[in-house]
């Protein structure tokens, strides 16, 4: 099974701009989809973004126009841009993969924490 491990995590202002990678220890191309989630303390775990195998590109409204995803298949990993960084944005950050179409975000990674702070 495909395990993934996320970095790019840190402490930064307000306005600021985070890269978050999700390294794949395999190929990430037969895999119908890849997302990233967030959860904050004492909050529910929520979809930031997903990316099909397709490039098909799906964002919560909180980080639209601010977030990226994008895939590198070459490379098995999967990005997350983070720009104009708010202090609710503060979460840890978990990659995930879903396996195939119908099945749920099967593959997790550790999570990476991001703390957006003056």
């Amino acid at each position: 099974q495909v395990q993934l491990v996320e970095s790019g995590g840190g402490l930064v202002q307000p306005g600021g701009s985070l890269r978050l990678s999700c390294a794949a220890s395999g190929s990430i191309a037969s895999l119908y989809a890849m997302g990233w989630f967030r959860q904050a303390p004492a909050k529910q775990r929520e979809l930031v973004a997903t990316i099909t195998s397709g490039s098909s590109r799906n964002l919560a409204d909180s980080v639209k126009g601010r977030f990226t995803i994008s895939r590198d298949n070459a490379k098995n990993t999967v990005y997350l841009q983070m720009n104009n960084l708010k202090p609710e944005d503060t979460a840890s950050y978990y990659c995930s993969a879903q396996t195939r179409m119908y099945s749920s975000y099967d593959i997790w990674g550790q999570g990476t924490q991001v703390t957006v702070s003056s």
